[in-house]
């Protein structure tokens, strides 16, 4: 796994000052463009998947559906994504959160899980952890069970993973790299 986490670690490109002044955003694209990267983090989230015994993949808006449709697919499961309030057509469940700076709202269908479901959350960054604990919520309410959360990159210095923890249980938090 240290063969990986290099890997991975080696596509990513620190930009600076984005998206405002004194922050370092963390920009995937090098690692998805690169497909020998993007398919051993695939295959590293489909294992997670697998262990879990994880039966779909809720992928959050936007790039958790870049990465957690693919995992879904290796892992032989399905894929659900999480949108952001409006974007879903049809009867949908919302949950609402508190950002740095206002709040928002997250939605998914439903129908498309069951109580014999055992959901997955896939995401790049785990950073406070507002929209994973949002998912948790949605995925509770839709009366399946949390597998676990798996992030790309966890931001420790936010402290995403403390607030999880109570929502998750027991549940697995798995971040592949750690900044």
């Amino acid at each position: 796994m240290t063969d990986v986490k290099e890997l991975l670690l080696s596509r990513i490109r620190d930009v600076a000052d984005y998206p405002e002044p004194g922050v370092m955003f963390k920009d995937i694209t090098p690692l998805l463009a690169d497909p020998a990267a993007f398919t051993a983090l695939t295959d590293a989230f489909a294992e997670i998947a697998v262990r879990t015994r994880a039966t779909k993949i809720v992928g959050l808006e936007a790039r958790g559906f870049i990465l957690g449709a693919p995992v879904a697919v290796r892992a032989g499961i399905g894929f659900i994504p999480v949108r952001k309030a409006g974007k879903l057509p049809g009867a949908t469940l919302a949950q609402a959160y508190d950002l740095e700076y206002g709040s928002a709202e997250i939605e998914i269908h439903a129908e498309d899980l069951t109580a014999d479901d055992r959901v997955l959350i896939v995401d790049d960054v785990l950073a406070t952890g507002g929209t994973a604990e949002a998912s948790i919520q949605l995925i509770h309410r839709a009366g399946a069970q949390v597998a676990g959360v798996a992030v790309l990159m966890e931001l420790g210095f936010l402290q995403g993973r403390p607030r999880l923890e109570p929502a998750l249980a027991a549940a697995p938090l798995e971040a592949l790299l750690t900044v």
